[in-house]
């Protein structure tokens, strides 16, 4: 399916003359990616939906509606998830080795020219300063230069990226920021280390297609007892009932939820799978009788209800999971009156490159950035080299895959040493060259320097870091789609994000859902070792194609700081300020302090 933009909504809408704001066709376009629909689809749709109720207004409220009543009860095409915009591939960019330039101003212009033309450097730019695309940027420490390579036979610099607006622009905030002030000291003397042992085990082999299903049930039936044991003692139930056991009265059930079919979950054909010890049964559940649920497949519940018949349970009351307690450090040497300086975290999610574009620009405009701002830690997200580009699937690039990342590695360690921040760099599943798995090893860097290799941690996806004593929990797998597209709910009162967010939390999993997504290729060895939450995070990223945000979920700031491009346009990033020692109250410790933005690339 061809890319879903807010112009192409917009345009049907005003083909139909109805009125719109940007906050109704940014939900428009989220329901697009969501129910895999096209512009002129979802205004059809929601014009007949309208058209039988009186003439609706198109607002955010009749918007949820029209989903639940519409798009959830429509049946997922088939093959949706192979023609879907995001399997769509997108334009490589081209990038060359950031060079170290120590000499005067006359020097590197004599050096980086030809006698015909010129020197063709493209300057490095920023958001709220953009320069000329032609020249040289001198930088305080140390002087950079970057400028295209021609890994395509066509490269061309990306002229709708280069003529976007609103750089700079701050499009989403959480918290207060005393000052304000966004920026680091850049001194890199910020503790940045794993919480989990072990990220190592993560380069053995993997058993990928080569799984036992008998150990793929344990894992998965580990998962139920472990959760409903938690679930259990929290909620003082005495024992769990048999699923499929005909009984009169009301019993309590645990299981797990999953679909009566390979199509999309609904409310009428929800099952409950139980555990080994409770029979291993699958039930039918009527949810007729619940007030309110939010429920997606793999999903751990205990549920109350009656099964007169054995043949399906009737559910009158649901238990949510509850989420692990906050990392809480042995000592705090900190004295309480003592103030101690902010932590700025930025970080940013590939592909580093517009779609029609063979130069790596938002990459240079961000490490700009970086130098300005200095930031104390930066982590970024991949693909840096994307699997979903055309010319990549094409084969039409002049470099092999390695040879493209190591460039833009050493574009993004060189460029930024002289701004004094630790580097974080996360896989992705779209990177061409690296592990198509899940939980994902780290990138190899064998030719970091020993100062470079101490400034940079290579994470795990998924990963939990200790940033000073606060806890970021990270993965770049798409999470937020994945379990938007299946997740149901009714009467919850609360929007879809942060529904997704409270069911990672509670589920313990950086992953939860289960089957997982086509794309996604589980190795559930490696993921009951390396894909659960062992303590609550206080701070939790999840880069996604759906919309940016950074909103509170029960405790822990939540952050999707979107992507760094958009198609053809820049996209955004995000940046946090953060208390670097716990709160303490009374001798126990409480959630840091923490502001945060999304900007504009």
């Amino acid at each position: 399916m061809a890319s879903v933009t807010a112009e192409d909504i917009k345009s049907e809408l005003d083909t139909f003359n109805i009125a719109f704001n940007n906050d109704t066709v940014d939900k428009m376009l989220e329901q697009c990616l969501c129910h895999r629909l096209k512009g002129e689809e979802i205004v059809c749709e929601w014009f007949a939906f309208s058209s039988s109720r009186n003439q609706l207004p198109l607002t955010l409220d009749n918007l949820d509606q029209f989903e639940h009543e519409i798009l959830n009860k429509k049946k997922k095409p088939k093959g949706s998830s192979k023609g879907s915009h995001f399997n769509k591939t997108r334009d490589i960019n081209s990038i060359q080795e950031l060079i170290r330039a120590e000499e005067e101003e006359e020097s590197i212009l004599d050096s980086y020219s030809t006698p015909a033309k010129g020197s063709q450097k493209r300057a490095l730019t920023t958001p709220e300063q953009p320069q000329s695309k032609r020249g040289v940027a001198r930088l305080t420490s140390p002087s950079l230069l970057l400028s295209p390579a021609s890994f395509s036979p066509s490269a061309t610099p990306s002229q709708k990226y280069g003529m976007r607006g609103g750089r700079g622009e701050v499009v989403s905030t959480f918290g207060a920021v005393q000052g304000p002030r966004w920026t680091g000291k850049g001194q890199n003397t910020v503790r940045v280390e794993m919480l989990e042992g072990g990220e190592n085990s993560l380069i053995s082999s993997y058993k990928y297609m080569f799984q036992r299903l008998r150990d793929v049930r344990d894992v998965l039936t580990e998962k139920i007892e472990e959760l409903g044991e938690e679930l259990r003692s929290h909620f003082n139930i005495e024992e769990f009932s048999p699923v499929s056991l005909p009984v009169q009265d009301s019993i309590t059930v645990l299981g797990q939820v999953c679909c009566d079919s390979n199509g999309k979950l609904n409310a009428q054909s929800v099952l409950l799978e139980a555990g080994q010890e409770q029979g291993g049964r699958q039930v039918p559940v009527d949810l007729s009788e619940l007030k309110e649920f939010s429920l997606f497949p793999g999903q751990v519940v205990v549920m109350e209800g009656m099964n007169p018949s054995g043949e399906k349970f009737v559910a009158t009351n649901l238990y949510e999971g509850i989420p692990l307690p906050f990392y809480s450090p042995f000592e705090v040497k900190q004295e309480m009156d003592e103030v101690s300086e902010p932590v700025m975290v930025m970080m940013a999610c590939g592909p580093y490159t517009p779609s029609e574009s063979l130069t790596y620009d938002p990459l240079i405009d961000l490490i700009t950035i970086i130098n300005k701002d200095r930031p104390d830690v930066c982590i970024l997200f991949g693909p840096f080299v994307d699997s979903k580009h055309v010319q990549i699937e094409k084969n039409q690039v002049t470099e092999t895959f390695e040879t493209i990342f190591k460039r833009c590695m050493d574009s993004i360690v060189e460029g930024t040493k002289g701004s004094g921040c630790r580097l974080v760099f996360v896989p992705s599943q779209r990177d061409v060259h690296h592990h198509y798995i899940y939980p994902q090893p780290p990138f190899n860097l064998t030719n970091l320097s020993k100062d470079d290799s101490a400034r940079v941690t290579l994470a795990s996806d998924p990963c939990t870091l200790l940033i000073g004593n606060v806890t970021f929990g990270l993965t770049s797998t798409d999470i937020l789609f994945h379990m938007g597209a299946e997740e149901i709910s009714s009467g919850t009162g609360t929007e879809r994000f942060s529904r997704i967010m409270k069911h990672m939390l509670t589920q313990r999993s950086y992953y939860p859902l289960s089957p997982p997504a086509e794309e996604v290729n589980m190795d559930y060895d490696k993921f009951q070792q390396f894909g659960q939450m062992n303590l609550t995070p206080d701070v939790l990223i999840v880069p996604s194609e759906l919309r940016y945000f950074i909103k509170d979920v029960i405790g822990c700031v939540c952050v999707n700081p979107g992507r760094l491009t958009k198609g053809q346009v820049g996209g955004t990033y995000g940046r946090l300020l953060i208390q670097p020692n716990p709160v303490l109250v009374e001798g126990k410790r409480v959630s840091p302090c923490i502001a945060g933005q999304v900007v504009k690339i």
